[in-house]
């Protein structure tokens, strides 16, 4: 039989694993924050590039029940390699291998054309791992719902439509992980199409 102690132990073991969790987070959100605070979206409404960021954030929040905090905290950085100064050993370094292994892992390599970077993320997208997939999936799910409401400066209707098309079939490579997230992109892959027409 467990002793009172015994059980407030687990406890508190659970609750510091938490903890530790949220300042994870926490920590990825604000550096996060910081390497993007000059840059905007390219949307008409020039929001903070940091909005992205907290929703993808909060996609796979809401996806895990918030129990990946290392998924959260690369949500929050997975921009961090391929838009900004940050090297992949200050990720490591700040927020351990896992997390920065998944940052690497959904980061394009800015030294391709662009049209080669969209072949590859199609390409090579179904064998990264659970969590960059996840991540695709909910960066792809943000950039939709952004390409819906405030689509970038200077994109006609057939950019936007190639860049709907591309992001389905990047997401089709990530299929089968979690139904509520794939539910959302989709909703999202509607809206953006249905926008076309508005």
């Amino acid at each position: 039989m467990k002793t009172s102690r015994e059980g407030n132990r687990r406890k508190g073991s659970a609750r510091s694993r938490s903890d530790s969790g949220l300042v994870l987070v926490a920590r990825a959100a604000d550096f996060a924050a910081r390497a993007h605070a000059a840059q905007k979206r390219k949307g008409v409404a020039q929001e903070p590039y940091v909005n992205h960021l907290a929703e993808v954030a909060l996609l796979l929040t809401e996806a895990t029940g918030g129990s990946d905090p290392a998924l959260i905290a690369a949500a929050w950085l997975h921009d961090t390699l391929e838009d900004t100064v940050t090297e992949r050993e200050e990720l490591e370094t700040l927020f351990g291998k896992e997390v920065a292994s998944i940052v690497a892992e959904v980061t394009d390599d800015k030294s391709l054309p662009k049209s080669e970077r969209k072949r590859l993320q199609i390409e090579t997208t179904p064998g990264k791992s659970r969590a960059a997939r996840m991540l695709k999936i909910a960066d792809k799910t943000s950039n939709l719902r952004a390409l819906a409401s405030s689509p970038p400066m200077g994109w006609d209707i057939k950019r936007r439509e190639e860049y709907v098309t591309w992001a389905e079939a990047v997401v089709a490579g990530c299929r089968g992980l979690n139904g509520d997230l794939e539910a959302k992109f989709n909703a999202a892959a509607a809206d953006a199409r249905a926008a076309l027409t508005r």
